[in-house]
């Protein structure tokens, strides 16, 4: 069962948080850009005019924090070192009034990056081009006109990627140029977190960072908004907020952030992290009266986030068996590590924590249980229920008193990991920690972990298909019981996915719990019901998962090949995973 995520991520899990823009109303192409000096990251100056001896350059904007930027940095080095410095030359403008000069320098070093990043204060080279986005490419003729803009290929996107790019268009577009000839694709769709640049407009209103925004901003973003953690930037302090309000307006205004795919008609979740209205336009008066700062006694103290297991000291850790070396860039598939527990007696489990070694580049990981006696050869296809989860913001399992896990002796372990890579070469050894029942006979009810999983013998997506409906239903329940939560799990060509409640003898549906209408390969969350649901005797719960294979899905990987049951992303997977308590 993967989960999704796949994209590399950028897992843009992360690149949840980032914006995405059609290209502007306005063609760049022909406009002549005069000549600009800019300090580089050392503090040299370095000129536009100094390189009118090439027949191409390549005026890329880039961000430090950026998840695009910080994946297509490296690739616009392999793209100098590709052309030579000859004929071609790259340069990167970093006009974010948030990034600093030892940020822009940290950025180039991290990166391995040779060619020379210019810091444009009070972005007023970016002002030039009309650039809005990192990263966001303008190539230039030797006598400075803008011949390409746009992105410097298709693979990365915000919210997912392809396993390769279909279609590298700045490449394209110097070869064409070095060869005399017209650019066939001269301006593109931009992809990118917004520059963050520098507003000449007074501070006004009522409506305080201190006072009004660093609340909402505690409760809902800084769990991922802070140093060590996945997501692309701090939401910590007043700072750290200056520079990315516009991301910011743009990812609330599409529900993009915090993520969250239920449909609020139907069911209410105790792990709900989504703005209210009035939030939401707080937020949006504030950026737009200026960001006023506020008075410092007004400042709630920020959350406390505990450091070490946020359960009880664990009686067991369980760890991955050796480092998985992380690429700098890439598609990283789902990798699976098998464990044995050495478990020689049942085990009763109270509270279960899963934690990244390295948290900048794991986006999930799922701890499933291997049923003894599980031939080696279908562990992914026969492993058992999740034991322990981890996804950026979720929170660990605890059960309540009297209520455990039951694992049977003989059970084995399997981690199955969702890296991102970030921009650079990391490596991650994750853990998962267990608490067992102190006294097991003082366990009265189990949490029990059930689904509702469409056999993989079945499962067939025709290429070219935008719209597949499978459905899948659980077993009749035989005594009442009482729902928890519920995990639904497709892979990259993932649509929607619905829970319904069926009374087994009209076969007629009586709720929907759950409805999920746009499904998100890169966020496996996990929908806690505010309120247990009682499932009473003959009911039962139907799922229903729409699949698209065509083109229309951008994170579809291929459109043109039919898809199967699988274990990677590149296959697929319907799988209704369920949490209850028997009555």
């Amino acid at each position: 069962m993967s989960q999704k995520l796949t994209l590399p991520l950028l897992a843009f899990l992360c690149l949840a948080c980032h914006s995405h823009a059609a290209v502007g109303k306005e063609s760049h192409i022909g406009k002549k850009i005069t000549p600009f000096t800019l300090d580089n990251c050392y503090g040299r100056p370095v000129s536009l005019g100094q390189l009118a001896s090439k027949k191409a350059i390549v005026v890329a904007f880039l961000g430090t924090e950026c998840p695009l930027a910080k994946l297509y940095g490296p690739r616009l080095e392999k793209l100098q070192q590709t052309f030579g410095t000859d004929d071609v030359a790259v340069i990167g403008v970093n006009s974010n009034k948030q990034d600093s000069l030892t940020e822009v320098l940290a950025y180039s070093h991290r990166h391995k990056i040779s060619f020379q990043i210019l810091k444009d204060l009070g972005n007023k080279v970016a002002d030039t081009f009309a650039a809005e986005r990192t990263p966001e490419v303008f190539l230039l003729d030797s006598n400075f006109t803008v011949r390409y803009h746009g992105r410097i290929d298709d693979q990365y996107y915000v919210g997912g990627s392809r396993a390769r790019p279909e279609t590298s268009e700045l490449s394209d577009a110097i070869k064409q140029l070095l060869a005399g000839k017209d650019i066939t694709i001269p301006e593109t769709p931009v992809e990118g977190c917004h520059i963050g640049r520098v507003k000449n407009m007074p501070a006004t209103g009522s409506i305080t960072f201190t006072k009004h925004i660093a609340p909402i901003f505690n409760n809902h973003c800084m769990r991922c908004h802070r140093e060590g953690e996945i997501a692309p930037f701090n939401l910590t302090q007043y700072e750290d907020v200056i520079g990315w309000e516009d991301t910011i307006m743009e990812v609330i205004d599409e529900e993009r952030m915090p993520p969250w795919f239920a449909n609020p008609k139907h069911g209410e979740f105790a792990n709900d992290p989504r703005l209210s209205p009035k939030q939401k336009e707080l937020i949006f008066t504030w950026i737009e009266n200026g960001m006023p700062r506020g008075e410092s006694i007004d400042l709630p103290p920020p959350p406390v986030f505990t450091e070490g297991w946020q359960i009880p000291d664990p009686d067991q850790i369980i760890t991955m068996p050796e480092a998985f070396p992380v690429p700098a860039e890439g598609t990283v598939d789902y990798q699976h590590f098998v464990i044995d527990p050495k478990w020689t007696e049942d085990k009763y489990i109270t509270a279960t924590e899963a934690r990244p070694q390295n948290r900048s580049v794991v986006h999930h990981i799922l701890l499933h249980v291997i049923p003894p006696g599980t031939p080696a050869k279908n562990y992914l296809r026969m492993r058992g229920p999740i034991l322990a989860g981890y996804a950026p913001g979720a929170v660990p399992l605890t059960t309540t008193k009297g209520v455990a896990i039951r694992i049977k002796a003989g059970s084995k372990l399997l981690f199955e990991m969702h890296y991102t890579p970030n921009g650079y070469a990391q490596k991650d050894q994750s853990y998962v920690g267990l608490c067992f029942a102190k006294e097991p006979s003082e366990i009265k009810r189990e949490l029990k972990g059930d689904a509702a999983a469409y056999p993989p013998k079945d499962l067939f997506l025709e290429h070219h298909d935008p719209q597949i409906q499978v459905v899948q239903d659980s077993k009749k329940t035989k005594q009442n019981v009482a729902l928890i939560s519920m995990t639904p799990h497709m892979h990259l060509r993932g649509k929607s996915f619905r829970y319904d409640l069926v009374d087994s003898k009209t076969d007629k549906v009586i709720e929907t719990l759950l409805d999920v209408p746009a499904y998100d390969f890169n966020w496996q969350l996990r929908y806690i019901l505010k309120k247990p649901k009682l499932i009473r005797p003959g009911q039962f719960i139907r799922c229903t998962a729409v699949f698209d294979n065509s083109a229309n899905n951008l994170s579809n990987p291929d459109p043109s090949v039919d898809v199967r049951w699988g274990p990677q992303s590149e296959n697929e997977m319907m799988i209704g995973f369920m949490e209850y308590i028997p009555l």
